[in-house]
């Protein structure tokens, strides 16, 4: 399998590096793209969701964006060691009425040896807000 850098086992700055690249592939909306970045065996739990393989990912992700619409993502690295990363997120959307939400949480994510991720937990909230509370533009 071809790797993706960057592999584990991260230092600092090539832990934010995988950061910045997951919140920049996110950011694309491109469920194509983005299921990419997982393992074909991907574990996931969104919220109360749990997807078991890329493709599940995928069709997650055309559901998830055709309901979130002007998406825009910001994520920080938390925390990191060896082949595992702790992520704090926080999003913009707004629904089909033009109901704005600001959702935020946390991920605990684990990379395979060749920098694909294997397993990712997410935690969410999403909270309304005015249009004029938006932080992203």
């Amino acid at each position: 399998m071809e790797k993706r850098y960057p592999i584990p086992p991260f230092t600092l700055e090539t832990a934010q590096q995988k950061v910045r690249d997951a919140q920049n592939a996110w950011n694309t909306k491109d469920p194509e793209k983005v299921c990419m970045a997982y393992t074909i065996d991907t574990e996931w739990r969104n919220r109360t969701e749990f997807l078991h393989g890329r493709e599940d990912v995928k069709e997650f992700l055309k559901r998830k964006w055709a309901k979130e619409h002007d998406y825009k993502l910001k994520k920080e690295l938390w925390g990191f060691r060896e082949n595992r990363m702790a992520v704090r997120f926080e999003y913009e959307w707004h629904d089909e009425a033009g109901q704005w939400y600001n959702s935020y949480g946390n991920e605990m994510w684990e990379f395979d040896e060749n920098g694909y991720m294997q397993k990712r937990y997410a935690s969410i909230n999403d909270m309304p807000i005015n249009e004029s509370d938006r932080k992203f533009r």
